[in-house]
């Protein structure tokens, strides 16, 4: 009863927002198109970065609400927001039945981020075992046998260990547990993957959003989490390296996760629906995703699906170089080209195609 109560309450405020929006712009005489999305907090640095960039160019304003893939998805099935965005794809036969279009926008990592006073930056060594089995709750002290035995000449400390995870519905989430699912048996069997699992460890604490485990995790000595890759750059964070499906312990990079995305198969995924994690190659991340933007195929009003899809077509092609700087992965120029030939296919309003092909190239930095 009480998560269906936040997911009103969150509906509520949505509305009202949007009615505060347009009441505003209304009284002030100012004609800016607003284009509302709600949703995942992965790509949320990169989309203030796009959308502040774009209301220059363009004069229409983007008001995206970083509030969780979980959230994003309610809000768009509710049809109380211009577009979704979640860092879990979709299925294809949900997104059949209720009529949603979806497409990957950005490709970025999580990462597990520490806080063990003393040890420096990328100094710590995870296997896919250890980490499972930290968030298990069966390796409860940094200095337990198993991790000395993986950080060989670290001196790990005699010290509790507190996981932190996600508080909300999160894709991060939905992209962390997919991976342990794959590595652990243990793991897939107890806990399985999703949004918001059911976290077997008891010594664990949540905050929501990206934002919210980053504070949990640098104020308690001892406390591991996970993050998206630009969140624990811009909080200065301590993240571990991982070993990933060759054998070899990798840094989370721009070059790591796009080891990782090289041989997605966008084309043969329907509804493009892909997941990245636990990738074949030497230097792939192993937790790496792509995240997603939800709307409808069949749009009540095709002036404003047109600025949807505008912003998003800007964004791919003008947006490389602002994605790359704030440590993600632009999607491949064919990608970005088979995307919106699906637009013009796929999206209509009263029987006509919003959408017309763009004749610009994608930003590829």
């Amino acid at each position: 009863m009480r998560l269906k109560s936040i997911s009103g309450l969150i509906l509520i405020l949505s509305l009202l927002a949007m009615a505060l929006t347009s009441c505003s712009s209304e009284k002030s005489g100012n004609k800016v198109v607003t284009i509302n999305g709600a949703g995942a907090t992965f790509p949320y640095p990169v989309y203030a970065q796009w959308g502040y960039k774009y209301e220059k160019v363009d004069g229409v304003r983007l008001n995206y609400q970083s509030i969780g893939s979980g959230g994003g998805i309610a809000q768009i099935k509710a049809k109380t927001v211009h577009f979704g965005a979640s860092d879990a794809p979709v299925k294809p036969e949900e997104l059949e039945k209720f009529g949603l279009f979806q497409f990957p926008m950005i490709i970025g990592g999580v990462v597990p981020v520490v806080n063990i006073a003393g040890i420096e930056q990328g100094s710590i060594k995870l296997t896919p075992q250890n980490l499972a089995d930290i968030y298990l709750g069966k390796i409860k002290k940094w200095n337990d046998a198993t991790l000395r035995k993986t950080n060989p000449g670290v001196d790990l400390p005699d010290l509790d260990i507190t996981t932190v995870h996600r508080a909300d519905g999160s894709g991060t989430t939905w992209i962390f547990t997919n991976y342990l699912a794959k590595v652990s048996e243990e793991w897939k069997e107890k806990v399985g993957f999703g949004k918001a699992p059911a976290w077997p460890n008891a010594n664990a604490v949540a905050g929501k959003g990206n934002e919210g485990v980053s504070v949990f995790v640098k104020k308690v000595n001892g406390a591991i989490g996970y993050v998206e890759y630009a969140y624990a750059l811009q909080n200065q964070m301590n993240y571990t390296l991982l070993q990933n499906k060759e054998g070899h312990f990798v840094a989370p990079t721009i070059e790591s996760f796009q080891a990782a995305a090289a041989n997605a198969d966008w084309k043969n995924a329907p509804g493009y629906y892909l997941v990245l994690t636990n990738q074949p190659g030497e230097q792939s991340w192993p937790i790496t995703g792509a995240s997603f933007i939800l709307v409808y195929k069949d749009q009540p009003d095709a002036a404003t699906a047109g600025h949807v899809l505008s912003f998003f077509d800007w964004s791919y092609r003008n947006g490389g170089e602002m994605a790359k700087k704030l440590h993600y992965v632009p999607m491949p120029a064919n990608v970005v080209e088979m995307v919106e030939e699906s637009w013009s296919r796929e999206i209509t309003s009263k029987g006509a195609p919003v959408w017309k092909k763009s004749t610009t190239s994608p930003d590829q930095p």
